[in-house]
């Protein structure tokens, strides 16, 4: 049985490929829309760290906040290894996201333990949503064969994900038990 070997497509003609598939044009979307994601959250944690009671929860919004903007940074880096001009995309997800954590910062009174964890929880729910997206859109750009973004996504969701355990350790290391032996 003889084999016959394939010739590689050049370089040139799989980013033609690539550049033209319904899948990257869902990428580039979905690019778009964590970009306005990372942007807005960005304006958003100051008045959740300046909320929170405990100094520990605010430290760590304060040092997510940081992260988030380096975030935007990374997602202006990935648009540029894919040839692509940053652009941002209403996230709907995430603008609800953050309406839900401005109405927890209004519905719990001030300097109450309560509050802290309605912040943790709003929070929670952000980085969840945020590791879904970048888990997807990591998956994405190493299907496409943009390996370079693959990476720079990665960084981000493990950031995401180390954010969230730092919430989950905060959350059970007393806020949650404090705020159970408050009164209304």
């Amino acid at each position: 049985m003889a084999t016959t070997k394939t010739k590689a497509p050049k370089a040139t003609e799989v980013a033609v490929e690539v550049s033209d598939s319904a899948l990257n044009e869902l990428f580039i979307d979905e690019l778009k829309d964590i970009y306005w994601a990372e942007k807005h959250l960005a304006k958003a944690l100051p008045k959740m760290a300046k909320g929170a009671t405990s100094d520990e929860l605010r430290k760590a919004i304060e040092t997510h906040l940081a992260e988030t903007e380096n975030h935007a940074v990374r997602l202006e880096q990935v648009f540029e290894v894919i040839g692509e001009k940053a652009a941002t995309k209403k996230c709907d997800a995430m603008d609800g996201l953050l309406k839900e954590g401005a109405g927890i910062l209004e519905d719990t009174e001030e300097g109450t333990i309560t509050r802290d964890a309605g912040i943790i929880s709003a929070a929670q729910k952000i980085e969840h949503y945020e590791i879904a997206s970048y888990g997807t859109l990591k998956t994405l750009a190493a299907t496409l064969g943009y390996n370079e973004a693959a990476e720079l996504l990665d960084a981000t969701l493990q950031e995401e994900k180390k954010t969230d355990d730092l919430l989950t350790k905060i959350a059970e290391s007393g806020i949650n038990k404090s705020a159970k032996a408050e009164k209304k």
